[in-house]
């Protein structure tokens, strides 16, 4: 089995703020570029995804489509990478002031499907190591770096008017 588990320290409202945004599925998931909409609104159910799939110097086209939507508790995807196909589902739990982000990947089609063994579940165990490092990057960005800002998450406070026009 091909389960991993990270904790990010960000409430989970953080979490599905990156995973609700279709423009930022290739700042984590590892091997994508260029993702956008396919069908439906992103990341409901049966909604989809395109991008790009790099491994070394190959490339390919990928998709992914959502088979479980049930925030702020569950997401599963199936990724279909040529002739290639994997059940990707995330467990969000809260914990403590944090999440803890459990995924599990098995291969359903393709040579993974066929040969999946132990030897293929630990490549996988190192794929979501770095996807989930790439995934609490993203959430700790988007609480505290510039969209954050930008969007008054953080930074100063509004005065109220009276303060304001002391100056």
């Amino acid at each position: 089995m091909a389960i991993r588990h990270q904790l990010i320290q960000r409430a989970p409202t953080a979490l599905w703020t990156v995973l609700d945004d279709p423009s930022r599925f290739a700042d984590w998931v590892v091997g994508t570029s260029d993702s956008a909409p396919r069908e439906g609104r992103w990341p409901e159910l049966g909604s989809s995804l395109t991008y790009t799939v790099r491994i070394g110097p190959r490339k390919t086209e990928g998709f992914t489509v959502v088979r479980r939507y049930e925030p702020p508790r569950y997401l599963e995807l199936e990724a279909h990478a040529g002739q290639q196909s994997a059940r990707i589902a995330f467990d969000i739990r809260p914990w403590g002031d944090g999440t803890l982000v459990l995924v599990d990947e098995h291969p359903l089609r393709g040579l993974g499907g066929t040969l999946h063994n132990s030897l293929l579940d630990a490549l996988i165990q190192i794929r979501h190591r770095k996807m989930l490092s790439n995934l609490a990057r993203a959430v700790e960005e988007e609480v505290t770096g510039p969209r954050a800002v930008n969007a008054g998450v953080i930074g100063d406070a509004p005065r109220p008017p009276e303060e304001a026009s002391h100056e």
